[in-house]
């Protein structure tokens, strides 16, 4: 055997780089499902149903060309139950000369690969991802030299180097953002008669995973069925066409807003078939940006939506492979607290977090907004552990691959990474999630008191938060004006809330 191929769980994809120059005559393909990845963080069942599905599609589809491939599945006895010991076994067993490999979306997973090969005295040959539209190379000459990255200036340059949403040298419309058009609430009456989101019917091998996760990993989180995601390229090209069709035109007015029992709302739902690779995201971008052409969506909910691909998905993935591995340590505010139990369950009092964390266990999927400013937001106010909080991000969404998970999670939302990302920790009270849906109505907990029973948990931790780091919050001058209002409050107040916090970590309101 000339080279032996390896395809990840993330590495859908026939046109990828691992591919390039295969000859089915001296090279195979080496694929296996390993319980390590679903157990080194304890995976969802809906994220471990998703990815053993599509990889076994994804076989039957290499098998069905004719290329020759060795796969190992989960339940076969042979298992060796991680991917360094199954591909050891295999190098052992099939004698390659070579092997070949698309750049892992995780640093875990690429130094174990490493090791292997390194071990065998085999070569690597490691390549480019071609998934994105830039390289790790790229966005570190773009960082160099720089002193803050944020990612409004990497989006611009990436528009204008790919010609994306561009008129000549001007940005489509004369602005680059049209945040100030879109991220509105629902009225009153809610979001009334929503388009359906997209769910796939499982076939039957789909159906012989889910039993067999339900039984091979029965004591993790969520729940196998409903199991409704693409798992194949087919299913995720209708999956896109769908949003682009009758989501997109309305995705950047409500992009941001929440509703009550309303997970998918008018979001796309690609996130997980895109880092799968059954999308690319340069197709998913030209439908989008060919639909405001066409002048069937408006440029804000384009725009919008072509920043969350071409700038966060990329910027995040630069931020990653930079800063590895130092990055998944961060802790800049020193943040200890335990991760509360309802995490787990959804067991709380708190409306948003109980509709948030319930239809993440159910579906393994949360829109944005729900990530950063609810779970998110309550895991910043409250003082956990940042590496805790991205075991359960990466753990319970099945679009959950690090490189995009943990960026998300210490830098966006925890501030862990001490500003690298973010210009200020987003901390709000519970009046953002009022302002931004209707949870609040059905929660016995106010928004606008922060002392007392019904005090709402978010708009106490919150002024405690402040409290706790005012010296460091008061050096960012996008805080100034956050703790300016904490000055405000007299010393009996402020020794009321931190009373009433310390009782919220204690786990005074876990039911």
């Amino acid at each position: 055997m000339r080279h032996l191929v390896l395809v990840l769980g993330d590495q859908l994809d026939r046109s990828s780089s691992a591919f390039d120059g295969f000859d089915a005559a001296q090279d195979a393909v080496w694929m296996a499902e390993v319980a390590e990845e679903s157990t080194h963080i304890p995976s969802s069942k809906q994220r471990t149903v998703l990815f053993l599905s599509a990889m076994r599609h994804f076989a039957h589809d290499l098998r069905r060309d004719g290329i020759p491939l060795h796969h190992r599945q989960l339940d076969d006895p042979a298992n060796q139950h991680s991917l360094a010991a199954e591909l050891d076994a295999a190098i052992t067993r099939l004698r390659p000369a070579g092997l070949v490999l698309t750049a892992p979306g995780d640093w875990r997973v690429l130094q174990a690969l490493r090791g292997v090969a390194r071990q065998h005295g085999l070569p690597l040959d490691l390549r480019d991802d071609r998934h994105f539209f830039s390289t790790v190379r790229d966005f570190a000459d773009h960082a160099s030299g720089r002193k803050q990255l944020r990612m409004e200036y990497f989006y611009r340059a990436m528009r204008q180097r790919h010609r994306i949403l561009m008129d000549g040298d001007q940005p489509c419309g004369g602005q680059w953002n049209f945040d100030a058009d879109n991220r509105q609430a629902f009225g009153r009456d809610g979001p009334g008669l929503l388009p359906p989101p997209t769910r796939v019917a499982p076939d039957a091998t789909t159906e012989a995973v889910i039993t067999l996760v339900a039984q091979r990993f029965a004591g993790h989180p969520g729940q196998a069925r409903p199991f409704g995601w693409p798992v194949t390229r087919a299913q995720a090209l209708q999956a896109l066409d769908d949003f682009i069709t009758h989501r997109l035109p309305h995705f950047g007015t409500w992009q941001d807003a929440m509703w009550a029992g309303e997970p998918w709302l008018y979001h796309a739902h690609l996130g997980a078939a895109l880092n799968l690779k059954l999308l690319n995201p340069r197709e998913v971008v030209a439908r989008a940006e060919a639909a405001y052409r066409a002048g069937q969506a408006p440029l804000p909910a384009v725009e919008g939506f072509i920043r969350q691909i071409l700038g966060w998905r990329e910027y995040v993935r630069g931020i990653y492979w930079t800063m590895m591995p130092g990055y998944a340590e961060h802790n800049a505010l020193d943040a200890q607290q335990p991760l509360p139990a309802f995490f787990w369950t959804g067991d709380t009092p708190m409306a948003c977090l109980r509709d948030a964390i319930g239809q993440t266990l159910q579906h393994g999927y949360a829109h944005h907004i729900q990530r950063l400013m609810v779970t998110g937001l309550y895991t910043l106010l409250l003082g956990v552990q940042p590496q805790q909080v991205h075991a359960w991000y990466l753990g319970v969404y099945v679009d959950a691959v690090e490189w995009v998970e943990l960026p998300n999670v210490l830098g966006m939302a925890l501030f862990a990474d001490g500003g690298v990302m973010a210009s200020k920790p987003y901390a709000a009270t519970g009046k953002y999630i009022q302002r931004m849906g209707n949870h609040c109505s059905g929660c016995r907990f106010d928004p606008a008191q922060s002392t007392g029973d019904k005090a709402c948990p978010f708009t106490t931790l919150y002024w405690d938060f402040l409290g706790r780091h005012e010296a460091r919050l008061a050096a960012n001058p996008r805080m100034a004006l956050q703790v300016k209002n904490l000055a405000r409050l007299s010393a009996d107040q402020r020794s009321a809330i931190a009373a009433r916090a310390d009782a919220i970590r204690a786990g005074a309101l876990a039911t």
